[in-house]
């Protein structure tokens, strides 16, 4: 450690979040970096998973928050629900950040748990603003509101121009996931 860490951002409504985050960790793991990654709102087991186990312990995966149902077939009850869980899992999350025991922290799609109402912006900032000086934070996910943005350093808003799915294509095992 020693280095400054910045926070980057990788929002909009392209492919390629995931895939960007995932790239600069490998990159930072070739630099002896020890990579810590949470996934949010990701319920499947993808293959990019099993290519960063063969990089375990230096690059590490964690499963954070994911919902049962999606946002809008939720009733009050089971937001209000999803609220307290994402809560408690991003607090945890917040709290291996501040430990400063890795170089790198990814949380993939946690602009996503944002974005849904499952956790407050003013924590996410306050993480942020509390993160040891040395790690170097990543946030993916669509939506990224004004406040988030203006707290980072790097922003990239990768945009659809054109994808398969629009032509009735599938996600592809291997590719898409």
């Amino acid at each position: 450690m020693g280095r400054k860490g910045l926070v980057h951002i990788y929002t909009g409504d392209g492919k390629g979040k995931t895939t960007a985050a995932i790239g600069l960790g490998v990159r930072a793991c070739g630099d002896n970096m020890k990579v810590l990654m949470v996934q949010f709102l990701k319920s499947r087991d993808t293959c990019e998973l099993h290519s960063l186990k063969k990089l375990e312990p230096e690059f590490t995966v964690l499963r954070g928050f994911s919902c049962k149902k999606f946002v809008w077939n939720m009733t009050e009850e089971e937001m209000e629900e999803a609220r307290k869980e994402a809560t408690e899992i991003f607090l945890n999350v917040k709290n291996l950040v501040l430990q400063n025991k890795y170089d790198l922290v990814i949380l993939d799609e946690l602009i996503g748990v944002l974005t849904n109402g499952f956790i407050k912006e003013d924590d996410v900032i306050a993480m942020i603003k509390d993160k040891p000086q040395e790690t170097e934070l990543v946030l993916t996910g669509r939506n990224a509101g004004k406040r988030l943005i203006e707290a980072a350093d790097y922003v990239s808003d990768i945009k659809a121009v054109k994808h398969p799915y629009q032509e009735g294509i599938s996600a592809r095992k291997g590719i898409e996931f």
